[in-house]
């Protein structure tokens, strides 16, 4: 253990772990608005990501396109059948590294929006390595990201030190989870580069990597603070 920064690596999914935005989120969303909103122009990908930062996807679809429950609920459905047909590829190198980190002693957990099952299929058709523990979506909202609770009860599953745990996402979703669980935050920049995301998240993470690579230098005591 005397080798890693941390001793438990909290991972997001989407976009931090899986390149999933581009071949499964987008297409699906898109599928989605010409069926229920036929007349919609659409957004660019670029602008996807940006709405799903801030205000975040659903108040994007509440708010900004007046979705009712129903629309989302026809959505969701739409998207889940994305998800179940459509299998997102890890960013390369990324399973390498979190073996390499699990092997030296350190706890990988995942806590993202996605769905348990889909999170772990997803790792069962890539690789044989499984995270050691994983939250996904919860229907209690207090459960899931931004919410502490599942930073929380990791701590407490793994008898950890809020010094011992690094948080790692794409979105200030999983910050203010950070944040409010008290536990340091990086953020991932290698999915996209988007100057107005990657602006904010420079200025608010407590560390911020272009690359997995760099992550992995600075988990092993290789990266120089700068």
């Amino acid at each position: 253990m005397n080798n890693l920064r941390f001793r438990c690596l909290v991972i997001d999914h989407d976009d931090t772990s899986v390149n999933s935005t581009p071949s499964i989120h987008y297409p699906a969303f898109l599928e989605a608005m010409k069926m229920m909103r036929p007349g919609y122009e659409g957004i660019s990908l670029e602008d996807y990501f940006i709405k799903n930062f801030d205000p975040g996807f659903g108040d994007f679809l509440k708010k900004e396109l007046g979705f009712s429950d129903r629309e989302m609920l026809e959505e969701f459905k739409v998207w889940r059948s994305f998800t179940e047909r459509m299998t997102p590829e890890f960013f390369p190198g990324f399973l390498e590294m979190l073996e390499e980190f699990k092997i030296s002693g350190g706890y990988v957990a995942v806590v993202s929006h996605s769905e348990k099952e889909i999170i772990e299929r997803d790792y069962t058709r890539n690789t044989s390595f499984k995270p050691d523990i994983v939250f996904g979506w919860d229907h209690d909202h207090e459960k899931r990201k931004p919410h502490p609770y599942p930073v929380k009860e990791i701590m407490k599953y793994f008898g950890l030190k809020k010094e011992d745990v690094l948080v790692l996402d794409d979105l200030k979703t999983g910050l203010i989870m950070a944040r409010k669980a008290g536990v340091k935050f990086a953020a991932a920049g290698w999915a996209y580069d988007i100057k107005y995301i990657r602006d904010f998240m420079k200025a608010e993470s407590d560390y911020y990597f272009y690359s997995i690579n760099e992550l992995a230098d600075f988990l092993f005591y290789k990266w120089i603070s700068r």
